[in-house]
């Protein structure tokens, strides 16, 4: 991309970035908020025996992290050849429709269709990233993802909650109705308030149109292969606890107790994230260090907190120690955004972005996947020695990327 070009492509990166935060974050409560409904909902459309109602829970969650995954690179695709905000415009009014269209669906079918549909359709807060990743001056770049990265931490932390207090009050179906408001807001402010460089895309097809080869231009493979095998291991391991949390849980507290130290436990690795995300950007984009050795620092530490939680004695040690744990890792996804913008070509971005959310999303599903395979069959503290393992796997591939290839 010409200096010129590239000059004019940063003049909207502040309200860009301010309208991205905004939209990933009421995106993702609107998401989030139906999390807890989804058993009762299940239950409304007929389903009676508990067993299948957890069955069908499970599915009609991981749907949408299936289908989101499979057209990831799509949408980064598409977002190259025909602009960023377009594609926000498209994720948030597709997600309007589904999300009202699951208000009225009649049987449970229906709503697992509906939830594939708008994994298929969204991808706000995904495109949101690649948008902040390619618009941001690029010495400010860690400091706005990790920023973007709290947001869409917070949205996941506020969408539980409200959800749980909303349908005793406007029932389930009116919750649905209530998060497509949510995120046709987001709609409207994007449609209405996002300013993109014309002359920026044009830029991008021209230069994707003059140099072909598609994966085989980009120069830094091995830095590449290592930014998705960190996120695939990081996502992985931390989610592999899902599954598992409440029966660890049930052997440190009273029964009563359980759901909501449970809660405390799912939201303090959260919460953790959204104290460091900006720092750790800042701090990679100003300090010597750089995003890549960041990296390397976040996963080593997420490996060394990782260990002691198979030991706790009590609940309040687990809390602690989730929590550390989201403060070493709030800055590893910014990062490796941070790493792709500044190693893949402009016209590209996009396209290297959204195989790198479909990773992610891999590992959303894999690692509940993983952890309740590993809990139910070995034990539970082996649920955290082998996640241990993930990120120091994670570790040791970075070191081993540095060493074959040496970026600028």
């Amino acid at each position: 991309m010409s200096s010129a070009v590239a000059a004019s492509s940063f003049i909207y990166w502040k309200r860009n970035l301010a309208i991205s935060v905004f939209g990933a974050f009421t995106s993702i409560i609107a998401m989030t908020l139906l999390i807890p409904l989804l058993p009762a909902y299940i239950e409304e459309l007929g389903i009676s025996n508990m067993a299948e109602i957890s069955q069908w829970s499970g599915i009609a969650y991981g749907a949408t992290f299936l289908s989101a995954a499979l057209v990831a690179p799509l949408w980064g695709r598409l977002s190259d050849r025909f602009g960023r905000k377009l594609m926000l415009v498209r994720a948030s009014l597709g997600m309007t429709i589904v999300m009202a269209m699951m208000g009225f669906a009649h049987n449970v079918w229906e709503l697992v269709a509906l939830r594939l549909l708008v994994g298929l359709a969204g991808g706000y807060s995904s495109g949101a990233n690649t948008l902040v990743a390619t618009q941001t001056p690029e010495h400010r770049t860690g400091w706005a993802l990790g920023l973007l990265s709290a947001g869409i931490l917070l949205g996941n932390l506020v969408g539980p909650l409200v959800g749980g207090f909303l349908p005793p009050m406007i029932g389930i179906r009116g919750t649905f109705m209530v998060a497509a408001g949510l995120i046709f807001i987001t709609f409207l402010v994007t449609l209405f308030g996002m300013q993109e460089d014309r002359e920026g895309i044009a830029e991008r097809r021209r230069d994707r149109a003059a140099n072909k080869g598609g994966w085989k231009r980009i120069e830094h493979r091995w830095l590449l292969a290592a930014m998705l095998m960190s996120g695939l291991l990081m996502m992985m391991a931390n989610m592999s606890i899902e599954p598992i949390v409440a029966l660890y849980v049930g052997h440190l507290v009273a029964p009563e107790a359980v759901m909501p130290i449970s809660g405390i436990v799912m939201a303090a690795t959260a919460c953790g994230g959204v104290f460091s995300a900006i720092w750790l950007g800042r701090f990679a984009d100003k300090s010597g260090v750089g995003p890549w050795w960041t990296i390397v620092f976040c996963l080593a530490t997420g490996a060394f907190l990782m260990l002691p939680q198979a030991f706790v004695t009590a609940a309040w040690q687990l809390v602690i120690l989730r929590f550390l744990m989201g403060l070493a890792l709030g800055g590893l996804l910014p990062c490796i955004s941070s790493m792709i913008r500044r190693h893949v070509p402009a016209s590209m971005t996009g396209s290297v972005l959204g195989v790198s959310v479909s990773v992610l999303y891999i590992g959303q599903v894999l690692g509940p996947l993983a952890g309740g395979y590993v809990g139910g069959h070995l034990n539970i503290q082996a649920v955290f020695i082998i996640s241990c393992g993930l990120m120091s796997a994670g570790v040791l591939f970075n070191m081993l990327a540095m060493r074959r290839h040496h970026p600028d």
